[in-house]
């Protein structure tokens, strides 16, 4: 499986010449552009309802070029995208869209404030290999994470927490992602620090810039 991370917060998966995409939001360049086959998508997981995860100008360039696929996302996002065909996840729930299984994790975004409301949210498990916990720092309880898509820069965060989390979780190799609100050197100095976390638990960090690939 390969994995290509675009920008902010949107991941693309690649095996047996499918490709699932995951949260293709407002701070990601028109997916479509991104994609050598678009008719290839089989399936989008939406973590959740907020514009940097999904908006409808995305889903419906997708949905053009691949008519019918399936759209997983939690409740909140069902309930913003009129119009669209979603199939409802929580956590415990699993689904396979061949070649892909899908195993979702965790209900609520981590709280930005206590004045914003706290939405649905799910993390995604792809294939046993990758995990995103979309904006939540959700443990995929009883899973030996090989590999983490780890939240960098965003409102909800600090880095402190991210550390604790890359140390919790002591994934195998780990990335950034949600990195589009911060500076160049914000994102040399988020790296660095999961880098750092990562390592503790025998890991490896590879900083990926938009485009960039890894074979998982």
């Amino acid at each position: 499986m390969r994995l290509t991370k675009l920008e902010h917060a949107t991941l693309v998966l690649e095996e047996s010449a499918k490709t699932l995409i995951v949260d293709p939001g407002s701070f990601t360049s028109p997916i479509t552009d991104s994609l050598s086959d678009p008719s290839s998508v089989v399936a989008v997981v939406v973590t959740h309802e907020h514009a940097d995860h999904w908006t409808p100008e995305q889903l419906n360039r997708l949905l053009e070029k691949a008519p019918g696929i399936p759209i997983f996302a939690p409740e909140g996002v069902q309930l913003a995208a009129d119009g669209f065909d979603v199939t409802v996840v929580k956590e415990g729930d699993e689904f396979t869209v061949e070649p892909f299984t899908l195993k979702f994790f965790g209900s609520k975004h981590a709280v930005i404030h206590s004045s914003i409301p706290v939405v649905d949210n799910v993390g995604v498990l792809i294939n046993d290999v990758l995990y995103y916990p979309g904006d939540s720092f959700t443990v995929p309880e009883g899973v030996d994470v090989d590999v983490l898509a780890v939240p960098v820069g965003a409102p909800w965060l600090k880095i402190g927490e991210v550390l604790d989390y890359v140390l919790e979780v002591a994934p195998k190799r780990s990335f950034a992602t949600h990195e589009m609100v911060l500076s160049a050197a914000g994102k040399a100095m988020g790296g660095d620090r999961i880098r750092w976390a990562t390592e503790q638990g025998g890991g490896e960090y590879f900083a990926l810039a938009p485009g960039d690939t890894l074979d998982l």
